[in-house]
């Protein structure tokens, strides 16, 4: 610095605010000047004596601050040197000494104050030293990292200086905050000055070791990445001279699977296709590993591979029969299929559904018909699906693509001919990625799949060959394109008959291997077997009837584990020491003729069902009360009856004005589970006239049927479903409309022989049948003599 320059005291000097960075006293600086006051405070002190104050604003982010925004201590310096551009000044400032700021004012546009400069401790301490050396040593070792610093501040720190002027030099090459650097300038005494900039420095040192360690491994991986990648190219080199290339095999077992592949020209053509693009690009190119999968996919379907049919028409059936009891037209439909097979040589499988409740073994036959036919079986469950892509797949260009769940069981099958389940196919869902039911069309289609279109495969796969089988325990949700494709074969529940050969010929054998035990270890009666059936279950299938077999079993297997190796006999008497309280009473009919009361059949997703129909009688306006949680078409049903009471009251017996001093209510128990329908018609205005004429109804009567306000009583569906459920609550007298004698045929004959069928066109043959006492109104009707002569006695056997 000039000697010549004065150090002012205690005087006004302009004032100039900047952002960032401090100008440390003994260390020089080039700044840019650009803001309005600024230019003009540097240009006010070069016209002068070139000194000038700066001071640190509190926030950089503020363009124009005032006194209260900058910091109280500032550095005063001098202005060396000052080049204009355009709008800016770059000026080369050296810093004299920290002064403390008295007071503001303010100046033709920019700031002055009055600083006191404050002289520095110079006091004699024995720390200083040892601090300073270290200090010089920490900054040799930050250069030594790679720290950047100004050559001719590293040789002013090497040169004998004092310790505040190392202080400061270094400060002024710190990589800190703004407020950290004016806490350094504000630090007066010397020793605690060297503390604080140390304390950076060594905080800075810490950050380039850990740079250093950073790059060095970096650097280390990339270099082993390099000299792999040039070894491998080496040994690529000397394997394509010795002939010995892994690539070159690669390409040629690829393309020895494609030819024994068996593909389809076209198919065989677009593998060779992506076999020469997986030539030509480098193993490293992440494609490579997704063409290899897709030619894996195309290699391992079965493109000509077929399991040799059973066309053994008897032995098939043999088969059948032994994996399962009834389920006659499953059977049935099989065989017919087995012998056009066998005269015509070549047929397109066929799309069956099996519709049922649960548990009556629509899954179970499905590995049956496999066996039968000797093929593969392959079964993908549906439920719950709604992303198209499951059926169809994923196109390639997506990470992680897959072939749909038909190709996928295809493969896992390894023939083209398997018999392929599709299971809870009701149970499909659809959203925002697409419907799978609409993908299915195309694969359900015999017309259409014989050149299926997988999304991932991008060719044509013939499915005419597959037997798919598909189920489900409803229509209604199934789409009615889909369902046009679908030859429909209805499951009904078994009967107690049916069910006790299936536990006594199939369940008891499997349950007693799964239990380790075997016949002379426990041995349940066939009485027993009864009881179970009709005390401790009540379902369409067998699923809880195993479930409960299979409580027994344990429980025996316990006292065999126990070292109680006595035989265990199960009977009737001894069943609820193993099972507990009967769960069901033996008949589910009620128990006396009732007024107001009767007994109506109803069709539900777990086969059939008896339905009660309560009417009570109130004084009241006429109001018509409806529970029970019925359905609209229920409640209209309801009204309906009741108009066609109101039109012929007379005729029952029943007051024309009934309807003005009595309020009805119709109940439907089991209130927690919704009811809808029209074949309740029947049982509801059977229990209106019963309620209104006091005329009790016969218990043992069960009724089905939609009735119209002239009395006309139409078809109605699931009658086989009901019936059984009829036989099963122990009902013997069933009326139905005159249209569904035909649905008789599909009924078991055990079932047939315990029941009394009257098949009625109209509502006031029901009503001669169902109550109990003579209607006087009621004249000769045509067809009467006849529903006498069907009803010898209305009072059945008692059962046994």
């Amino acid at each position: 610095m000039n000697s010549a320059v004065d150090k002012p005291q205690d005087k006004l000097i302009p004032i100039i605010p900047i952002r960032d960075g401090i100008v440390f006293p003994h260390t020089e600086s080039i700044l840019t000047f650009g803001r309005p006051k600024s230019l003009a405070a540097l240009e006010s002190a070069f016209a002068g004596e070139r000194v000038v104050c700066f001071v640190l604003q509190k926030n950089p982010k503020q363009n124009d601050p005032e006194s209260q925004d900058l910091y109280g201590m500032g550095t005063v310096s001098h202005i060396e040197r000052m080049i204009r551009t355009d709008g800016e000044v770059n000026a080369l400032v050296k810093g004299l000494a920290r002064a403390k700021i008295l007071g503001y004012e303010e100046r033709d546009g920019y700031l002055m104050a009055r600083v006191e400069e404050i002289d520095e401790n110079l006091a004699g301490n024995p720390d200083i030293k040892a601090l300073s050396n270290h200090l010089v040593a920490e900054f040799k070792k930050a250069l030594s990292l790679g720290k950047q610093a100004d050559f001719l501040v590293y040789m002013n720190i090497l040169s004998e200086i004092t310790a505040g002027e190392l202080a400061d030099q270094i400060a002024s090459t710190l990589d800190i905050k703004g407020s950290e650097r004016q806490e350094i300038l504000e630090t007066i005494d010397i020793r605690q000055r060297l503390e604080k900039v140390t304390e950076f420095l060594s905080r800075e040192v810490k950050v380039l070791e850990l740079e250093r360690k950073i790059a060095a491994k970096t650097q280390e991986q990339f270099e082993k990445s390099a000299k792999e990648a040039i070894l491998r190219e080496r040994l690529k080199t000397i394997e394509k001279e010795l002939g010995e290339s892994d690539e070159g095999s690669e390409i040629k077992e690829l393309a020895l699977k494609i030819k024994k592949a068996g593909m389809p020209k076209d198919v065989e053509e677009k593998a060779h296709k992506e076999l020469k693009k997986l030539q030509q690009i480098t193993p490293y190119n992440p494609e490579a590993g997704w063409i290899r999968n897709y030619l894996d996919w195309l290699i391992a379907l079965p493109w000509s591979k077929t399991s040799k049919n059973n066309i053994d028409i008897k032995e098939a059936e043999k088969i059948l029969n032994e994996d399962h009891f009834g389920l006659n037209k499953a059977k049935e439909r099989i065989i017919e299929y087995l012998a056009v097979h066998k005269l015509a040589g070549k047929m397109k499988g066929p799309i069956l559904c099996f519709v049922g409740p649960p548990g009556v073994g629509k899954t179970s036959i499905g590995k049956s018909i496999a066996r039968a036919l000797g093929r593969k079986f392959v079964k993908v469950s549906l439920g719950g699906i709604r992303d198209e892509a499951e059926v169809r797949g994923h196109r390639r260009t997506y990470v992680g693509a897959l072939p749909g769940r038909i190709i996928q069981g295809i493969k896992d099958a390894g023939t083209v001919n398997p018999v392929f389940m599709l299971d809870e196919i009701d149970k499909v869902g659809a959203d925002f990625r697409g419907d799978p039911s609409s993908a299915l069309l195309e694969a359900l289609d015999p017309e259409q799949n014989h050149a299926f279109s997988d999304h991932y495969l991008d060719v044509p796969f013939d499915l005419s060959d597959v037997m798919f089988i598909t189920t489900a325990n409803m229509l209604d949700t199934i789409p009615p394109a889909l369902r046009d494709r679908l030859e429909i074969i209805h499951f009904a529940g078994y009967t107690e008959d049916e069910k006790f050969h299936i536990i006594k010929d199939f369940l008891i054998k499997k349950q007693y291997k799964a239990h380790g035990l075997k016949y002379e270890d426990a041995q349940i009666l066939d009485e027993a077997l009864h009881y179970v059936i009709q005390r401790y279950t009540k379902e369409a299938g067998v699923r809880n009837l195993e479930r409960e077999l299979a409580t027994v079993l344990r429980k025996i297997a316990k006292t065999k584990a126990e070292g109680k190796n006595k035989k265990v006999i199960v009977t009737p008497k001894n069943v609820s020491k193993f099972l507990g309280a009967e769960k069901f009473s033996q008949s589910l009919a009620e128990k006396k003729d009732e007024a107001g009361m009767a007994t109506g059949l109803a069709w539900t997703q777990a086969g059939g069902e008896i339905l009660f129909i309560e009417v009570a009688l109130m004084p009241g306006r006429g109001r018509l009360t409806l529970t029970g949680q019925l359905g609209e078409v229920m409640k209209e049903s309801c009204q309906a009856a009741l108009s066609y009471i109101r039109a012929r009251a007379k005729k029952f017996g029943v007051k024309d004005n009934f309807y003005q001093k009595t309020d009805i209510h119709v109940h439907v128990p089991e209130g927690a589970v919704p009811k809808d329908g029209p074949s309740a018609g029947t049982a509801i205005t059977t229990a209106l006239v019963s309620a209104l004429a006091k005329n009790p109804v016969n218990h043992l009567v069960g009724m089905t049927g939609e009735v119209t306000l002239r009395g006309r009583v139409l078809e109605i569906g699931g009658v086989k479903e009901k019936v059984i459920a009829a036989h099963r609550a122990g009902l013997k007298i069933i009326i139905m409309s005159k249209e569904n004698r035909k649905d008789l045929e599909d009924i078991p004959k055990e079932v047939l022989k315990d029941l009394r069928f009257v098949f009625v066109s109209h509502m006031d043959e029901i009503l001669k049948v169902a109550l109990t006492k003579p209607l006087p109104g009621f004249k000769e009707i045509k067809g009467e003599k006849e529903i006498r002569e069907n009803l010898i006695s209305l009072q059945p056997t008692p059962a046994e």
